[in-house]
């Protein structure tokens, strides 16, 4: 059986359906869903937070939470959650490496953008993959290439979205 996959356009809507699975771990992409492609390091920061914050009040259970992004970004301070372990991964490497993810307990969500790296992530992972899709036209000209890419490939990883 192929792991789950739902596309949802809001922070809102992928933390509600993320509760609904009840997921131990929870593997969030940076970009665009924490904080913006070109957002500086506050933003990051501010977005971590409110991401933590927003996750303890919608997805009860929820052991570890993983922020993974492909890029250099990091935190200017370690992150703490309530009751929660907080893992933050710069380079992650997404979807090939997958051994930062093996600890994590199960059963798990990868919440991001892109079908191509998240997307694969997760279903090497067996975990549910929740997709945010942001407006479209808001999308830089990489982001928009990869999810046209990415669309190519959601038949052979997921069945159709709920």
């Amino acid at each position: 059986m192929r792991p789950g996959y739902d596309r949802l356009a809001t922070l809102d809507e992928v933390l509600r359906r993320a509760g609904e699975l009840s997921p131990k771990t929870l593997v969030f992409d940076i970009e665009p869903l924490v904080a913006d492609w070109n957002g500086g390091q506050e933003a990051l920061d501010q977005g971590l937070r409110s991401v933590l914050a927003r996750v303890a009040g919608m997805v009860p259970g929820a052991q570890v939470v993983c922020f993974a992004t492909n890029s250099f970004r990091r935190p200017s301070a370690p992150l703490a959650g309530d009751d929660v372990r907080v893992v933050y991964l710069a380079s992650a490497g997404k979807p090939l490496r997958t051994g930062y993810y093996r600890g994590f307990p199960r059963p798990g969500v990868v919440i991001g953008d892109q079908l191509a790296t998240d997307g694969v992530l997760a279903r090497r992972l067996g975990y549910a993959f929740l997709q945010y899709r942001p407006d479209q036209g808001s999308l830089p000209p990489g982001p928009r290439l990869m999810d046209w890419g990415g669309r190519l490939v959601r038949p052979l990883l997921f069945a159709r979205p709920h």
